[in-house]
């Protein structure tokens, strides 16, 4: 982190690190560098280290450190997708013969990335509880080189104690990473309880417009971060200028956004636990949530996703997604929009069958920042009419 950062709060951060005054214009946005390659003042004499794109480019490099400054690393790295950034960490850490320990309600990407792709490279691995620290441990063996952890997890919104399952990791000589796109690093910091890397589907929270799509590691591991560069430079799934322009501008507003989307989700996750129609209410901030008590020690606040299960099944939570009419049913999250979805059907349709497949009446929904009156209105219209 630059020296002139350090100290400052998070909201400061977000609009100030890795984006100092254009030295030449004094412009206070970084300028978008659409551009493949540079001008070399000789062979090999590189102004400020750009020479190729895909190598870097000041656009991204700018994006990248106010990333590390976020999440509190020393190193970040910024990517064309999640899953891009996801499948340059699993190559990075893993050879053939390895062992990973991947959550049993893990995002159905990451999922089909390890079990479809993965997999075939000869890597191993096998599914954890990792709410239940018992659970994890005897899922780690011998040649367990990574452990995997959401928290919040998608769909089922389960915590994991970071802190805990950082030591039980690192005990057996493994790294722990952290899926860190529900919380967003406002509300969550996992590097600073242990974790080795963060990973960020930067199209959700951190974009926050649904108008990008890109992904992030960030680490104070500078060894591995080494190793990360030289294969993001080498797989070259590297985010574009523009795509990087995005996020920055999306990141300034990250802390008032989720001050909002928590607020909201708050109130609905309420309503949604006394309506008659509803059998079962994911959301950290309740306090009959099982995860509450780590999600309150180790988050600000409980984010905006909630997830609920519709007491007459599945027809019945398909139906309540097709009647919204504020919510738009749609795949993705973290946008100023509230979107409502069917993960069973659309974004974990990849887990069914396994031990990640999850319920045919789940209902998953990621809360924007209108009007939480507008928002209750529309919920329960909704249910309702089923």
């Amino acid at each position: 982190m630059n020296e002139q950062h350090v100290g400052r709060r998070f909201e400061t951060l977000a609009i100030h690190a890795g984006q100092e005054p254009d030295a030449l214009t004094g412009a206070v946005v970084p300028p978008i560098h659409q551009v493949s390659t540079y001008k070399q003042d000789g062979v090999g004499g590189l102004r400020g280290g750009y020479e190729y794109s895909r190598s870097a480019n000041p656009t991204r490099t700018a994006l990248e450190e106010n990333l590390a400054a976020l999440e509190g690393g020393t190193r970040g790295l910024a990517y064309a997708s999640g899953l891009a950034a996801e499948d340059c960490l699993l190559r990075t850490v893993l050879g053939p013969g390895d062992h990973l320990v991947i959550p049993n309600d893990a995002y159905g990407g990451t999922f089909r990335l390890v079990a479809k792709v993965v997999e075939r490279w000869g890597v191993d691995w096998s599914v954890a509880d990792t709410s239940d620290p018992m659970s994890v441990r005897e899922a780690i063996r011998p040649e367990t080189k990574l452990v995997w952890v959401e928290t919040p997890s998608n769909p089922l919104l389960g915590i994991t104690d970071i802190a805990l399952v950082a030591e039980i990791a690192h005990t057996a000589g493994a790294r722990l990473v952290v899926d860190n796109t529900f919380a967003s690093p406002y509300l969550q910091q996992p590097l600073a309880l242990g974790a080795d890397v963060v990973v960020h589907s930067t199209t959700k929270y951190l974009g926050g417009h649904s108008d990008v799509v890109g992904g992030a590691l960030v680490t104070s591991d500078q060894a591995l971060a080494d190793e990360l560069a030289f294969h993001q430079n080498a797989m070259g799934a590297i985010a574009g200028p523009f795509d990087s322009w995005l996020v920055m501008r999306g990141i300034k507003t990250l802390a008032v956004r989720m001050d909002r989307h928590s607020a909201n989700a708050t109130r609905i996750a309420e309503m949604l636990a006394a309506h008659p129609k509803v059998a079962d209410v994911r959301y950290p901030g309740l306090p009959s949530h099982p995860g509450h008590e780590t999600a309150g020690k180790q988050m600000r606040d409980f984010g905006g996703m909630v997830s609920f299960r519709v007491a007459a099944g599945e027809e019945a939570a398909v139906a309540v997604c097709d009647r919204t009419e504020v919510f738009t049913l749609g795949e993705s999250l973290g946008g100023v929009e509230s979107l409502i979805e069917h993960p069973g059907r659309m974004t974990h349709a990849s887990a069914a069958g396994s031990a990640l497949e999850v319920p045919g009446d789940l209902v998953r929904l990621s809360v924007g920042i209108e009007s939480a009156d507008d928002l209750l209105a529309d919920l329960r219209q909704a249910l309702n009419s089923i």
